[in-house]
């Protein structure tokens, strides 16, 4: 019996100091860029000056949707004014209703689910046909299609985008010739975008779309900051931002090496507003 009671003491001691050493790590989390909450895992949010944003990884999943841009083609020149776009989906239905349980929880479009079609990182335009024409000023521009579920989360696996570059008309003689690289890492905006009202305004989505790289703790990360707050965020995932203001709302993307500098890219940098109201 002694012998088992000096056990079970040392067990005790042994469960203090586990104990002691978890509560150190929780600890350590907490730094400059905000506080991580949470239990373990990937979906732990973070906060810093009264705003929370909490990744989430349970929407449901379309692992084999498949976008192709048909027209324009890539790299060619059409002709000025509307252009005309074509896309053929696989696995993938426009229109309908995204179910789980984040369609009730954030804006949502009740025309379902559609393409964002960006150009030159500027707001997107939804599109809910496979067919559609849009007016793009003459010149190089570089246009990023993807998928989107009915509450504009984007998804984000190889299949289910397209980067190009189109030439809308014909450049002047003297034009300089693009720069830009397809095969170099690039961040482009998605959302938040324009006005979110009522119960829409307690909970807003950030995402954005990544090309060519990937988000890792001590590598390359994305700095998100929000109303004058930084955030570091490490992982590629749609962000739950509670805790914003009523008003005018900013937010600015970074795409950052592991040191926290800049990674060169036309759009790799990106400051955008919206607003929320009653």
């Amino acid at each position: 019996m002694r012998v088992s009671a000096v056990f079970l003491s040392v067990l005790s001691v042994a469960g203090l100091l586990s104990c002691d050493a978890a509560k150190q790590v929780t600890e350590a989390t907490s730094s400059s860029t905000g506080t991580v909450t949470g239990s373990s895992g990937s979906a732990v949010a973070i906060e810093k000056n009264g705003l929370r944003l909490t990744p989430f990884f349970d929407s449901p999943k379309y692992p084999t949707a498949q976008l192709r841009l048909v027209t324009p083609a890539a790299s060619s020149m059409v002709p000025s004014g509307a252009v005309p776009f074509k896309y053929e989906l696989t696995n993938f239905l426009l229109t309908k209703m995204t179910g789980g349980m984040h369609s009730g929880e954030m804006a949502n479009s009740m025309k379902g689910q559609h393409i964002h079609n960006i150009v030159d990182n500027e707001p997107y335009t939804a599109h809910y046909e496979t067919s559609f024409t849009k007016n793009i000023v003459d010149g190089q521009h570089v246009v990023l299609s993807f998928l989107s579920r009915s509450y504009h989360e984007s998804l984000k696996h190889r299949g289910a985008y397209d980067l190009r570059l189109v030439t809308v008309g014909r450049p002047a003689p003297n034009a300089p010739s693009s720069t830009f690289d397809l095969k170099a890492p690039h961040l482009f905006y998605s959302r938040p975008k324009d006005v979110y009202s009522g119960k829409d305004a307690q909970r807003v989505m950030l995402d954005f779309y990544l090309v060519n790289t990937t988000l890792e703790p001590g590598g390359t990360r994305v700095r998100a900051t929000i109303n004058g707050s930084e955030f570091m965020l490490d992982q590629w995932a749609p962000y739950m931002m509670e805790g914003l203001p009523m008003g005018e709302n900013t937010v600015k993307l970074e795409l950052v090496d592991d040191s926290g500098k800049l990674i060169p890219g036309p759009f790799n940098s990106v400051t955008r507003t919206f607003s929320l109201q009653p």
